[in-house]
């Protein structure tokens, strides 16, 4: 189960990917799932486009032995800082090590791109998450963030408050 840098190529089966982690039916087969506080996509192929044209952003990708992504993660350089975010697991795979080993993955690129913390936002209610989180190193800031007003990344069905947690990479 190798973790690879993603291409454009890849744009159609990310897409898939991300959205049935965290909206839909499907979504609720894993513990990540979104869908009953947001409504709408997470994100559709014409961004993920977007991302594979900016040189400080790279997403990784964990696939199985037939080659299929099963997991993924974005990752932008803020300058001594490496954003994670997109984190997607398939639901059905949730539990299983994938998400554990992209964050390892994350923090060996952290230290190529000479970032000394890993920085992420997460749904301040996602108590379970931050949890898990927490388990991996990461803490809580103390900063808080609204929701993206944009809608770009979907709908808020209610009041959502994003935590910033960080981690430092040693």
């Amino acid at each position: 189960m190798p973790i690879t840098k993603a291409s454009v190529i890849d744009v159609p089966e990310l897409n898939v990917l991300v959205n049935s982690a965290y909206r839909g039916e499907e979504s609720k087969k894993g513990w990540t799932t979104e869908a009953d506080m947001l409504d709408g996509l997470r994100i559709d192929e014409a961004m993920l486009r977007e991302y594979f044209s900016n040189e400080t952003i790279t997403i990784l990708k964990h696939t199985d032995d037939k080659g299929q992504i099963t997991g993924c993660v974005y990752l932008e350089v803020k300058g001594p800082k490496l954003y994670l975010g997109m984190f997607s697991v398939s639901p059905v795979l949730q539990g299983k090590g994938v998400g554990r080993t992209l964050l390892e993955a994350a923090e060996v690129l952290a230290k190529q791109f000479s970032c000394d913390t890993i920085t992420m936002t997460v749904i301040s209610t996602r108590a379970e998450l931050i949890s898990w989180y927490e388990r991996r190193g990461y803490a809580f800031t103390g900063e808080m963030q609204p929701f993206h007003a944009h809608g770009r990344f979907g709908s808020p069905k209610q009041h959502i408050d994003l935590i910033v947690m960080e981690k430092a990479v040693v």
